[in-house]
């Protein structure tokens, strides 16, 4: 397993009670503390990991050798965007220089980062194969990861997964192993088309949330609750699925991967016009937001002392990945306000320690994790503001 990060550890985790697995990662520390049985990865305990380990049944690695006698690679790395929001695959060439290096012999490789349809085929399979010293037919496919970091209810056994290999032969092998541990595999006519249901998933995500921020404006501009209106709405049994407003979207995954769609589209001619523009607006509520706590603080921020509640991109997770709470902050102090930050799950971001919740003369709850009481956020401050509509009492979309 390429990667021991969120999507590999777990998919590591639920695998090894049917398969021996090798961990790989270049992060040399988290190695370290996985072969102690310490799981960094929220949803998957030490204890599971320390079972395995006990069994035999895993090992972390950061030497590409020890891949050498795998039957099976999965591949599971980030795949962000550049500095100018542009697709970046270098994660993926890393995998590959790391699996064309290190197997001499047929082995089943399975993609499951998320990239722009074609990956698989244009990308991942001739990089493997240029980074061999001798020419390997390895059996390609793909299974985009399907991860939700601090959900419960839905998780590897009973979450549905897409697979398409590049013959029939490699499909069949990946049905073989996934089957073993997932109970509902749904095979697709190409990778090409997995490739794309992943983005597009995340893209239909993306631009609802946009649709809904963009109505949160609408609904203030109104005098109307956000909030019950989508109630309202949501009493209808049909035609409808309720999204709820926010600072903007975060993570591995929805800030991302409506970017990879968009840059293939206009690659191949396609518009993207609604694309871009839902980011655009997801972005922007950031700013939105400090306009909000401006106006209702007498236009000015200058020299307030603004405590950030909840940096996570979303709750019960430590995970700050494209964090709203980031563009949040910037444009905070870039109104002369003097910000410090609040949160129970991440304690350390950007090298600054979690503040105290209190002794703020503003509060704008960008995340609100389950284990922070609500009353202690409206102690918190004189006024508060609150983006995530979970805090009663407080100001809001």
């Amino acid at each position: 397993m390429i990667g021991q990060g969120y999507v590999g550890l777990t998919i590591s985790a639920f695998a090894a009670e049917h398969f021996d697995v090798t961990g790989f990662d270049l992060n040399q520390r988290a190695v370290d503390q996985l072969n102690l049985g310490i799981s960094h990865i929220e949803g998957i305990e030490s204890s599971l990991l320390t079972k395995w380990i006990k069994a035999g049944r895993y090992t972390a690695t950061a030497s590409g050798s020890d891949i050498s006698d795998c039957e099976i690679v999965v591949i599971a790395v980030p795949t962000p965007l550049t500095t100018d929001r542009k697709p970046d695959l270098s994660f993926i060439d890393a995998a590959c220089k790391t699996i064309g290096q290190n197997l001499t012999r047929p082995v089943l490789v399975i993609n499951e980062s998320t990239s722009f349809p074609g990956t698989l085929r244009n990308f991942i399979k001739p990089a493997i194969e240029k980074y061999s010293s001798e020419h390997i037919e390895h059996f390609y496919a793909i299974s985009p990861e399907r991860v939700d970091p601090g959900r419960t209810d839905f998780n590897q056994k009973n979450t549905t997964r897409l697979y398409a290999g590049l013959t029939p032969e490699a499909s069949e092998k990946t049905k073989d192993f996934y089957s073993r541990f997932c109970d509902n595999l749904v095979e697709v006519s190409s990778p090409e088309v997995a490739e794309a249901a992943k983005l597009f998933e995340n893209t239909f995500r993306q631009v609802n949330i946009a649709l809904v921020n963009e109505f949160a404006q609408i609904a203030h501009a109104l005098g109307i609750s956000v909030y019950e209106t989508l109630d309202a709405a949501n009493t209808k049994p049909y035609g409808f699925m309720k999204f709820t407003p926010s600072a903007g979207v975060g993570g591995h995954c929805i800030p991302v991967d409506p970017t990879y769609l968009a840059a293939v589209a206009e690659e191949h001619g396609a518009p993207a016009t609604f694309i871009r523009r839902a980011n655009e607006v997801n972005l922007e509520m950031s700013e939105y937001i400090v306009r909000r706590v401006a106006a209702d603080n007498g236009g000015n921020l200058q020299g307030k002392a603004v405590l950030v509640v909840g940096v996570a991109y979303k709750p019960n997770v430590a995970d700050v990945r494209e964090t709203a709470a980031e563009l949040v902050i910037q444009h905070l102090r870039s109104q002369g306000a003097v910000v410090s930050w609040h949160d129970e799950v991440v304690g350390n971001w950007k090298g600054e320690s979690s503040a105290p919740l209190h002794g703020a003369d503003i509060a704008v709850v960008v995340t609100k994790h389950d284990s922070v009481d609500e009353k202690k956020i409206l102690a918190s401050a004189p006024y508060v503001f609150d983006t995530t509509g979970k805090v009663k009492g407080a100001k809001g979309l």
